[in-house]
């Protein structure tokens, strides 16, 4: 089966036990939980048997190895993991408003995974993949952004493909060099996969339509537009596949996105049909937000067929 390696941030999350406004005040909290969106897209893959890699940097401390221990129990290969003896392993606190918003605390820039891997280093581990996954919240500065381009142009080269999730908000492209990165990852994309109005970052059109469009006629082989509890879409050069969104109840939406991002990458490169492959991403998706914790909502592949066995006979 084909390899897929990821680069990008390794973190836990703290959360708070009850909804409120911020972290003014002292307040009950539970962690540490293992995050970084590149980590929870990578342990989706994992879970579902597929070869997989991460290109990350954690500390030499209890964090890390939070992240490392549950990465390898579910089959992440962690070679590429570096422990940094002066930087902490990131973090991330976390508290839900009571309308569904939340507030977070980063250490992110300043911890371990702030720190970019050499590109000797990646390369080793890249030799060995088939498909490199770019996620937007890993192009936080120009070094990620040269090691993510870097990697992703060799493996294009040697045949290999790329995956894209933007997974910004609209205002973090005003960061220097943000959008023109971006861009540039998009020229490479084979599968695009943005949620909500990311269909919209990278383009000028303002209807869904023409933004597929737009981006088909870019490059783009594939695009999957994720669109939460309203299911998703499918769209190549021959037509378009809808999968509806699943009842569930929802627990923790954190990592959604990066579970059916993991879940739709896997399928597609094992060439599953397109709308099959969409159903068992909404289904990863779906399955994410029933568990507290960003990356406890990962699920097997067995998981998924159960779950949408059930779904066909309630």
């Amino acid at each position: 089966m084909k390899k897929i390696v990821v680069v990008g941030e390794i973190l836990v999350e703290i959360m708070a036990d009850h909804p409120g406004e911020g972290f003014l005040e002292t307040i009950a909290l539970t962690g540490p939980f293992p995050s970084g969106a590149p980590a929870i897209y990578i342990d989706q893959v994992a879970k579902m048997g597929q070869p997989c890699a991460i290109i990350s940097s954690v500390g030499k401390d209890d964090f890390g190895r939070v992240n490392l221990d549950r990465l390898e129990r579910d089959g992440v290969e962690t070679s590429g993991i570096a422990i940094d003896s002066e930087r902490p392993t990131g973090t991330a606190f976390v508290r839900y408003r009571e309308d569904g918003g939340r507030d977070f605390v980063f250490n992110i820039r300043h911890s371990a995974c702030g720190r970019v891997p050499t590109l000797e280093v990646a390369q080793r581990l890249l030799d060995t993949a088939d498909h490199l996954h770019v996620m937007g919240s890993s192009l936080s500065s120009p070094e990620f952004i040269e090691v993510n381009l870097t990697a992703a142009h060799s493996l294009k080269e040697r045949g290999g493909t790329v995956s894209f999730d933007p997974n910004l908000r609209k205002e973090i492209l005003d960061s220097p060099g943000m959008r023109e990165a971006m861009i540039k990852i998009l020229a490479v994309t084979d599968v695009f996969l943005p949620s909500g109005e990311e269909l919209f970052l990278l383009t000028q059109s303002t209807t869904a339509e023409g933004a597929v469009s737009e981006l088909l006629g870019q490059g783009v082989d594939v695009i999957v537009h994720k669109q939460g509890a309203d299911g998703a879409r499918y769209y190549d050069r021959t037509g378009n596949h809808f999968a509806p969104g699943f009842a569930v109840r929802e627990v923790d939406p954190t990592g959604a996105g990066d579970c059916f991002g993991g879940a739709f990458t896997t399928l597609w490169l094992r060439g599953e049909a397109p709308d099959k492959a969409l159903r068992y991403a909404t289904a990863a998706g779906a399955l994410a937000v029933t568990q507290r914790g960003p990356m406890e909502g990962s699920t097997s592949l067995q998981d998924l067929e159960a779950s949408l066995q059930a779904q066909t006979n309630p």
